[in-house]
């Protein structure tokens, strides 16, 4: 923001998945980010997924780790507390900027609650823009 071709009150961050939940890190911890589109972030509850039988794909690892190193799931509070570190959802309130966030309502990746765990802890202005099925391509914003 400190180059002189960047015009520092203008500066947005945007992604999708992984990249969704990079925006809403990259939006906590930089206040200097005026706007913030996440589109169905990744890494956002990951307890809530597990808690509804969703560990699959992105989320396979949890399953295949329980299976071969835990499989009484004696560490599985402790797993989950460590989990929490990288929890987009915990930055949230920090977002200062104003936020516009995609959510697909049918998303076994990033399901809808997970979405939302993140998004109702924003605090700054913020909407949310729902698809119907998934939103599995990065959409265009408006920038008004």
């Amino acid at each position: 923001m400190d180059m002189p071709e960047v015009d520092g009150d203008r500066v947005g961050a945007i992604g999708g998945s992984q990249g969704g939940g990079l925006t809403i890190a990259c939006a906590a911890l930089e206040p200097r980010i005026k706007r913030a589109a996440p589109v169905f972030p990744f890494l956002s509850d990951s307890l809530r997924v597990w808690e509804m039988d969703l560990a699959e794909n992105a989320y396979g690892e949890l399953k295949k780790y329980f299976r071969n190193h835990d499989p009484l799931h004696e560490r599985e509070a402790k797993i989950f507390t460590q989990l929490g570190y990288i929890d987009v959802q915990h930055l949230a309130p920090r977002i200062e900027a104003e936020v516009m966030m995609a959510i697909g309502l049918v998303d076994k990746i990033c399901p809808p609650s997970t979405q939302y765990a993140a998004f109702n802890k924003i605090r700054s202005k913020k909407r949310a823009v729902l698809f119907p099925t998934t939103a599995t391509k990065i959409c265009r914003f408006s920038t008004t």
